[in-house]
């Protein structure tokens, strides 16, 4: 360890990389890996694809695709080293293996490509009738699901719409998938628990991302787009009284801020910004009314943001569906942002976390505090 890390407190040790098949980490298997990467996005499911070298051996078999562990629907976990802290990447099943044999036999690789506990809930087709009997909530929906394929609850799933004799015949998968689109919700499979609900913009940050912060630095690249082309508010018609006209009404963005101020152009002098989507089909108007809600909360995140971390210097696993803190960008852009996808790769080059963040509002909103080598130097 350096004077610098003895000064900031900072751990420089490389993150390691625990992988674990069928409950038994990988040790053997260890000197043969190329590269893990798991893929998070709020919209999608996580996935992770671990990329092997394999030998013949003089018995004939292949040291990697003849383990019993490299298989089809065996368990996984990812979990991030950091010194004595550890931090779970994702868990999920094996879903694919794929052998290549090339004329060269020193080239011949073994992917193993996995997903989260989501494909769990993709095995079985479900014909199905909720609220038959009494309405019911997407929330409960939800709960039940989890509960029938063994998954606990992150919290409390957000109630969402009431439904009332609601045909379900596809995999749990792709209903539940379906129902958080209706609510624009998330659903996030991590550590053996589900959650279902809207975006969590007022949880704890996660520690904050450091740009141009001399020695603490742990962002190798930062890049961000401030895209005004996207409505302050949105409107709805709503469904005509006979021989009446359809009202009109409007929503604005009801999420918590990611800062001081809007990114609206509500103070820019100019005429309304809004936008009126079709109703395509949809009679109800409180399933018109949540459908432009989530619009709404959707194009009110004016700001994105992508960049890469150095994973072993940021010392924690960047999670997708939760709030974190950007540090560095003056006062205008610093602040807390959403973590919208994350892309973790483990390789020769060490940890790498290559990100998408989200933000619907400006303003420097990170707590005071002072620098780490103030008050030493």
């Amino acid at each position: 360890m350096g004077l610098m890390d003895l000064l900031t407190g900072n751990l420089r040790a490389p993150a390691e990389c625990v992988i674990e098949l069928d409950g038994e980490e990988i040790d053997d298997l260890y000197p043969g890996l190329i590269e893990a990467t798991v893929e998070a996005d709020r919209k999608e499911w996580t996935t992770a694809t671990l990329v092997f070298e394999t030998r013949r051996l003089e018995d004939g078999e292949w040291t990697v695709q003849d383990d019993d562990r490299v298989k089809p629907w065996v368990t996984v976990r990812i979990t991030a080293v950091f010194g004595d802290d550890r931090e779970e990447v994702m868990r999920g099943y094996v879903r694919e293996v794929r052998s290549e044999y090339p004329s060269d036999q020193g080239s011949a690789r073994v992917t193993v490509s996995c997903q989260d506990d989501s494909l769990l809930l993709d095995r079985l087709h479900v014909d199905q009738r909720w609220g038959e009997d009494a309405p019911t909530t997407d929330g409960q929906i939800a709960g039940a699901i989890a509960s029938r394929h063994g998954l606990g609850l992150t919290e409390p799933p957000d109630d969402g719409m009431t439904v009332q004799d609601l045909n379900q015949n596809t995999t749990d998968r792709d209903f539940l998938s379906k129902r958080a689109e209706a609510n624009s919700y998330e659903v996030i499979f991590r550590e053996g628990q589900m959650y279902f609900g809207g975006m969590r913009l007022d949880a704890d940050p996660q520690p904050t991302i450091l740009v141009y912060a001399g020695p603490d630095t742990h962002c190798i690249r930062f890049s961000l787009r401030d895209d005004g082309h996207k409505p302050d508010r949105i409107a709805y018609q709503v469904a005509a009284e006979t021989g009446t006209e359809s009202p009109v009404e409007e929503v604005t963005p009801d999420l918590p801020l990611l800062g001081n101020e809007p990114a609206d152009s509500e103070g820019a002098g100019l005429d309304d910004f809004v936008w009126r989507p079709q109703r395509r089909g949809v009679s109800d108007d409180a399933q018109m009314r949540a459908i432009a809600q989530a619009l709404a909360n959707e194009q009110s995140m004016k700001i994105t943001a992508e960049g890469e971390l150095d994973g072993s210097r940021y010392g924690h696993v960047l999670l997708t569906g939760l709030p974190v803190g950007v540090d560095g960008l003056g006062t205008r852009h610093s602040g807390v942002y959403y973590v919208g996808a994350a892309t973790h790769r483990f390789d020769a080059d060490g940890y790498r976390v290559d990100f998408r963040l989200l933000r619907n509002a400006y303003g420097d909103n990170l707590p005071e505090s002072g620098h780490p080598l103030e008050g030493i130097i």
